[in-house]
């Protein structure tokens, strides 16, 4: 068996495995987004930049329509066990919630994950983050990929769907609330 000795490029993290969440509140702060699934580390990359854009429209766009009980945030900790974390790139909460958070959230606490897909999340983002976000009861999962919205809604713990909108239609969605857009202009360049 090899032993890889840390380098100085190397990131050297506390515990090991099978990790927890309070392991992973140790790690460095080192530009990598770290979650955990049964206890096994989820490595991601920070994303790039058309996935910031995605995020970032889709944030101010259910913002501009969220009834004052409701709120968008942006990649928050969301711990669904001691051995469970994700970092979900959009949810919708109730406000209240969020006034009386500091650091985690409850999956009971989330009415709307949202993850856009990345090349290095695809696998992920497409099957293992659908069936754990359904196992902890998010009502509703948004998956944003280039050419669509894949919206999946809660059915007897599990998820139904997924209903597909694609670039160029209006998806009329009305859960969490009310709100409608062209999935394409998530990612379409400024002024298109």
């Amino acid at each position: 068996m090899a032993v890889i000795e840390p380098t100085e490029t190397s990131t050297v993290l506390p515990g090991k495995p099978p990790f927890t969440v309070d392991d992973l509140l140790r790690f460095p702060d080192d530009g990598n987004r770290y979650e955990l699934f049964n206890g096994s580390l989820l490595v991601s990359p920070a994303p790039l930049p058309l996935h910031q854009r995605a995020i970032r429209r889709l944030e101010l766009l259910l913002e501009e329509f969220a009834p004052p009980t409701l709120e968008p945030l942006s990649t928050v900790n969301l711990r669904v066990t001691e051995k469970d974390f994700f970092i979900p790139d959009l949810v919708v909460v109730p406000t209240a919630v969020v006034e009386a958070n500091e650091l985690m959230f409850a999956p009971a606490d989330i009415l709307l994950a949202v993850e856009v897909v990345s090349p290095s999340t695809r696998a992920r983002d497409r099957t293992f983050k659908t069936a754990e976000y359904a196992k902890a009861g998010i009502p509703t999962y948004w998956r944003i990929e280039p050419e669509a919205l894949y919206v999946y809604t809660l059915q007897d713990g599990s998820y139904a769907g997924p209903e597909v909108y694609k670039a160029g239609e209006v998806a009329q969605l009305s859960t969490p609330y009310e709100v409608a857009f062209d999935p394409g202009d998530l990612v379409r360049p400024r002024g298109a």
